[in-house]
């Protein structure tokens, strides 16, 4: 039995980690991405909802609705691409951090799933199935031509 179950983990472990890092990129940027498009195509609304619910502090209710629809439409592409993916997932995990200390600090079982998904994009990369790593490889061999 124990060689049995010694044997599906190594068979575990040689699962190629980036498709998982791809499955986690496409994941937490489909949900921001969903919600950018929802507060877009729902703009009263969502300015309605900075101003009476989430209460941005230091910032406008327009202005904040505005930042943030930005970033949840530009993050999640890079995201999704592997481009940029390190820079892409900072102003993600600020507004997880924003969202979990100043409008709903009960969901916080969404805000650690979502911020621990992003802390290991940050310091793990996109993998092998990104952008980010062709632009590696193809930098890496003009450095090599030199």
């Amino acid at each position: 039995m124990n060689a049995s179950l010694a044997a599906w983990r190594r068979r575990l472990e040689r699962f190629p980690m980036s498709i998982v890092l791809l499955g986690m990129r496409i994941g937490v940027g489909a949900v921001f991405f969903r919600s950018g498009l929802l507060k877009l195509d729902s703009w009263q609304f969502t300015v309605q909802l900075f101003r009476d619910e989430y209460r941005v502090p230091l910032l406008e209710p327009v202005l904040a609705a505005q930042v943030t629809t930005a970033v949840e439409l530009a993050a999640p592409p890079l995201l999704f691409a592997g481009l940029a993916t390190r820079l892409a997932a900072l102003p993600l995990l600020a507004m997880i951090a924003v969202i979990q200390i100043f409008v709903y600090p009960n969901a916080w079982s969404d805000h650690l799933l979502w911020g621990s998904t992003l802390v290991l994009l940050l310091t793990q990369g996109p993998g092998a199935i990104s952008v980010d790593r062709v632009i590696a490889a193809w930098s890496g061999r003009r450095m090599q031509d030199r």
